[in-house]
């Protein structure tokens, strides 16, 4: 990690590996790894399982591997690899530099699927992809042996070597691990091993014509690679027979443990790959790092921060029970990191024009602003005061109700960091009869905000300078789905928030938040947490996507 490991919640994975370790039972230094399928961009839940797998490891003066599951050449690519690498990184973890493929390895899984039907553990099966499934069985029906499953083991040898070399087309044959029809565990009625596909790999070119599967491939790259404790989501507790049984056949340098835990389920979101990209390619999000996606790439460009996916992911736990954890928590942990780590500065969304009658026309009056009011080592800045101001609309209202603290016709406020102010009077559009122009007066003894003869002023308001702020466009985003649950409905597009983004393109901002770094975060005073667009922003033309509120508002605006 980029800071000092802080070592994690206890939770029950922790306690197998102090387990294993009071026992003896480790004969080689604790490893873990994480191997993403580079098919697709992460998302949140991949986030828990890099932080176990990553954090466990150095807990335990151990590491974590990188490793890619590139074994389905029809759907992966480059582009995504360089992406996954890049998330990993980001968050705060190191491999060691040598990235792992399971292609590294496919030579020795072909050795090793040979070894398996020399010792008559596998079969080239010749039915159909429908005719297998059939014959698979159900939860309640025992599978039926394959016609082919009694090859002779020297026919076995030479059809398999002929899919190798691309004699056969797609889905004229398979290899299958012969080993229970009748278990009642359906991952075991005499799984694929192999399938043909006649597809360029984008490491491997056109070497193979055949691709392993899966639960055959990673539980062999796992021992080649001396893994300890290979740390798996729930779904594949019941694959963990295959797994053992796979490398119980096999000549492998060691038999690495499985353990599954529970996987991190968000509400108002979506974590399948699947669905994740039929919004990308249908176009309901712009790419992959939409801000409003639960992708790394999109959580990292709307402004979350590493620290704050890190701290997540280690307040949920890990568990073997599977839970849906309320986006708010989330969202809080981003604020708390935010809190932290950003500078203040003033910004308007929805400005409303201020002229103050009595200052001096043409009159620029420096003022003293902290950048952050819990650390002075951010230093402070100057804010430009002028006659002319803008304030946001909500601020002010005409026929105020009781406890509003801000502006209104006869009353003063505080202006942040500068003046009193006090309301006078009014203009509006003779057009259309909108509030336009907001007249008022100062009382040039209150610099600082305080007022002279100490009488109190309960309200304070944000502001910028009309003659000096920058004209930006700000992103104000809202969660993608309006129900908790959208996998649930009969098809989550039906429930994509039709408020998830609403875009301000008339936002006014003080000037030293154009000229930023993209990435940069700042609070925009009493308005919330923002962030400079990846993409999209330049001191030319700046873009904000707000990232998190100051407080939790969801539960009391979506009701």
């Amino acid at each position: 990690m980029e800071n000092e490991s802080t070592p994690s919640t206890p939770n029950f994975i922790r306690s197998i590996i102090e387990s294993d370790i009071e026992a003896g039972r480790l004969d080689r230094a604790l490893t873990t790894r994480f191997p993403p399928e580079p098919n697709g961009y992460l998302h949140i839940g991949h986030a828990k399982s890099i932080c176990l797998n990553f954090i466990t490891a150095l807990d335990f003066g151990g590491k974590c591997n990188l490793r890619f599951d590139d074994t389905n050449p029809e759907k992966e690519s480059i582009e995504f690899q360089e992406a996954i690498i890049e998330d990993v990184r980001w968050l705060g973890f190191d491999w060691g530099g040598t990235t792992r493929h399971a292609s590294d390895y496919f030579q020795a899984l072909y050795d090793y699927a040979i070894h398996l039907i020399e010792n008559d553990k596998a079969y080239v099966d010749s039915m159909s992809a429908d005719e297998i499934r059939t014959y698979r069985g159900s939860l309640t029906e025992a599978g039926k042996a394959s016609p082919y499953r009694d090859r002779p083991v020297a026919e076995n040898l030479d059809l398999f070597r002929r899919m190798a070399a691309g004699e056969f087309e797609d889905g004229d044959h398979v290899l299958r691990a012969k080993i229970d029809m009748a278990s009642p565990n359906i991952n075991l009625r005499d799984p694929t091993l192999y399938r043909i596909r006649k597809a360029t790999h984008h490491r491997t070119g056109e070497r193979w014509k055949i691709y392993p599967m899966y639960d055959y491939t990673h539980c062999i790259s796992d021992a080649l690679e001396g893994i300890t404790h290979s740390l798996c989501t729930l779904e594949f507790e019941d694959h963990r027979p295959l797994y053992d049984w796979v490398l119980d056949q096999l000549p492998v340098p060691c038999h690495p443990q499985q353990i599954e835990f529970a996987r991190l389920e968000l509400n108002y979101t979506i974590t399948s790959k699947r669905n994740l990209s039929t919004l990308v390619t249908e176009r309901h999000v712009d790419g992959w790092d939409d801000p409003r996606m639960p992708t790394i790439k999109g959580m990292r460009r709307r402004g979350y921060t590493a620290a704050a996916l890190r701290d997540f992911c280690d307040r949920v736990g890990v568990t073997k029970k599977q839970t849906t954890i309320d986006a708010s928590v989330l969202e809080n942990c981003v604020r708390n990191d935010l809190d932290r780590c950003a500078p203040r500065a003033m910004a308007v969304i929805r400005p409303l024009k201020i002229i103050i009658e009595n200052y001096p026309e043409g009159v620029v009056d420096e003022l003293d602003a902290a950048n952050h009011p819990k650390d002075d080592s951010f230093g402070s800045r100057k804010l430009a005061f002028t006659r002319e101001l803008y304030i946001e609309r909500d601020d002010f209202i005409e026929n105020p109700p009781k406890k509003f603290f801000r502006l209104a016709p006869g009353r003063e406020v505080r202006l942040r960091y500068a003046y009193l102010i006090t309301c006078e009077r009014l203009e509006h559009d003779p057009n259309t009869g909108e509030l336009s122009t907001v007249y008022c007066t100062y009382d040039p003894e209150s610099r600082g905000g305080n007022a002279p003869d100490g009488r109190k002023v309960k309200g304070t308001i944000h502001w910028v300078s009309a003659r000096f702020a920058k004209r930006a466009k700000i992103r104000l985003f809202d969660r993608l789905f309006d129900i908790p649950n959208p996998t649930a409905a009969d098809d989550f597009r039906d429930h994509l928030n039709p408020n998830s983004v609403e875009i301000v393109d008339e936002a006014l901002i003080e000037p030293g938040l154009a000229d930023v770094t993209p990435g940069t975060h700042h609070q925009f005073e009493r308005l919330g947490y923002f962030c400079a667009d990846e993409r999209l922003h330049s001191a030319e033309s700046p873009v904000y996507n707000r990232t998190v509120t100051l407080r939790d508002t969801w539960e009391k605006t979506k009701k």
